[in-house]
């Protein structure tokens, strides 16, 4: 069973930075990678909104990059997940993936979040190959310039995304499975005031449209939730809106959340409702889920736990 003084969960830019900060610290931290290493970033194409990199970078390689900062400073990077945690007691204990168990004075929970997709395999597929879908307008909007959008979803995310996406598009059409939204009024008042938006109402997607397998969304295929009609709808984008799902499932019972599954920290920090026990990333945040305000929090979590550890001293 390996110790170490801190213990990270997570390998985006939340859990890097914690790496990174604490391992400065001479903490020598472990890091779990997770199924998904690299985390969100490693399903993004172009990123162009991380101070630092004026040509853009690619997702996966401004990941890779973290990594190799991390283990620079002596981070040890496992490559394996928690599969239970119990945090009852100190040190607190870790089983992975691997059969291995771990234990550790503070724990960096910077597992993140999973955007909510429709499911298919056409969306996957585009998706994948960076052919024009994607679940964050602020990330990928600028890319979308001049083209006709469709947005999924009938909440807030869903309106805030449209209107923010009529910056670029020439039309955004807002598809939602019935005729009335969940959004607040006053999101429903901006979406229907934009020139630019349009509702396609009692609607579902039901595949993905590209020519000829080039893995480049060129329309939609809608049905129509009363009467079951199909109906193909041109598109340069798909954007899809209908909720995020935090990596909490660990921590039930054992930490406090929000209804949506969010772990809660303590205002101004990163602590949770366990003493040793951080959140950082998009974890813990429901409201701006960028790669640079992850890796803010990240910091936060790491300089929150080196001053917890001094204070146990």
């Amino acid at each position: 069973m390996a110790h170490s003084k801190v213990l990270i969960l997570g390998s985006g830019p939340a859990g890097y930075t914690a790496a990174l900060y604490t391992a400065r610290a001479n903490l020598e931290p472990t890091l779990l990678h997770g199924p998904q290493p690299g985390g969100q970033l490693t399903l993004t194409t172009e990123v162009e909104n991380y101070p630092g990199f004026p040509e853009g970078i690619q997702g996966p390689e401004m990941m890779e990059i973290f990594e190799k900062q991390v283990v620079r400073f002596g981070t040890n990077i496992v490559k394996a997940w928690a599969t239970e945690v119990d945090l009852s007691k100190r040190p607190f204990t870790l089983k992975t993936s691997s059969g291995d168990e771990y234990t550790s004075d503070t724990l960096i929970i910077a597992t993140g979040a999973e955007a909510r997709w429709l499911g298919l395999d056409s969306e996957a597929r585009i998706r994948d190959a960076g052919g024009g879908i994607s679940a964050c307008a602020t990330c990928d909007g600028f890319f979308y310039k001049d083209k006709e959008l469709v947005v999924i979803g009938g909440g807030d995310t869903a309106m805030e995304e449209a209107t923010f996406l009529t910056k670029f598009a020439s039309k955004v059409s807002i598809v939602h499975r019935r005729d009335e939204l969940r959004a607040s009024k006053i999101m429903q008042d901006r979406a229907r005031n934009n020139d630019k938006i349009e509702f396609v109402w009692n609607s579902v997607v039901t595949d993905v449209l590209d020519t000829d397998g080039d893995n480049r969304i060129r329309a939609v295929e809608l049905e129509n939730t009363q009467n079951g009609e199909k109906t193909e709808f041109a598109c340069g984008g798909m954007f899809v809106a209908i909720g995020h799902k935090p990596n909490t499932e660990l921590f039930q019972g054992k930490l406090e959340m929000d209804k949506a599954g969010y772990l809660l920290t303590q205002k101004g920090s990163t602590y949770t409702s366990v003493e040793g026990v951080f959140a950082c990333g998009d974890v813990q945040d429901a409201i701006y889920r960028q790669a640079v305000t992850a890796a803010g929090t990240g910091c936060m979590a790491a300089i929150d736990a080196e001053r917890w550890l001094e204070s146990q001293e």
